[in-house]
């Protein structure tokens, strides 16, 4: 299948690992021309490595997505550089894993810059290359926590409900100028932040991390773990031409483990 891509810009926030390295490698192997940053350079530089080896333009820019001033310079980095921005996907490492006696008010600060404020930000400094084109896609990465809550992530099951009911709201506004906002909501992924939730599970139940890792294995349908890449085929399509009459959707991708009809 053609997904139309050839010729576009994507920036890929959190670029540099996990299922924003899969997404950005993705797009890069459908011609696109790809923007990614992150905090680590080590780790940026490595991306950009496997990137560069696909033939397109590739840019790595070491930025902070909390910083509201990081977000103005990246896009107007790979803006003057890639002559603007046609996909957007908002990325972020998830807020730290507790429940509500163990957070304290600057954790709920951290995670609100962090989850909600770091795609309303990148959104609201890519819109007008968008909007010059007539043409966007914004896909944001969120988990299957809007869906069905996660025990030990009050951060998360609270704040990523809001990033959605602000990407519904968005999806609804920017329809009319051919601007289309999706969620993806990923289940339980072999990354470092699945690595990081299982640990904190596994301390909290006083069992090994293996047995935590097995016991959660278990408990969904298709009996493992994603891969980052299975959640990226999903997200290269949403940014694609293909994905044109699909806006406001907050689609899982988990192995069938949130038992929810809608």
């Amino acid at each position: 299948m053609d997904l139309g891509l050839k010729g576009k810009v994507a920036l890929v926030l959190g670029g540099s690992q996990g299922i924003g390295r899969a997404a950005a490698l993705g797009f890069a192997r459908e011609g696109v021309a790809v923007a990614i940053c992150g905090r680590d350079a080590e780790r940026l530089d490595a991306a950009r490595a496997t990137l560069d080896a696909t033939g397109v333009a590739v840019m790595a820019v070491r930025a902070d997505v909390g910083v509201p001033a990081d977000v103005e310079r990246l896009v107007d980095t790979v803006a003057a550089a890639f002559g603007g921005v046609d996909i957007l996907v908002n990325n972020a490492a998830g807020p730290r894993p507790g429940l509500s006696d163990s957070l304290s008010g600057d954790d709920w600060e951290a995670a609100f810059r962090l989850t909600l404020m770091s795609a309303v930000n990148a959104t609201r400094a890519v819109l007008p290359h968008m909007r010059r084109r007539g043409w966007g896609r914004i896909v944001n990465i969120s988990s299957y926590s809007v869906k069905q809550p996660i025990g030990e992530l009050m951060l998360s099951n609270s704040l990523r409900l809001g990033a959605l009911g602000w990407a519904k709201t968005m999806a609804t506004q920017l329809a009319p100028e051919g601007i289309l906002v999706n969620t993806v909501c990923p289940g339980w992924t072999a990354t470092d932040r699945m690595t990081q939730v299982v640990g904190a599970r596994a301390a909290g139940q006083g069992r090994t991390v293996e047995e935590t890792a097995a016991g959660i294995a278990a408990g969904i349908p298709l009996g493992r773990f994603g891969t980052p890449e299975e959640i990226a085929d999903l997200i290269v399509f949403l940014g694609s031409e293909r994905a044109s009459y699909i806006t406001g959707t907050a689609i899982p991708v988990d192995g069938g483990i949130v038992q929810s009809a809608l």
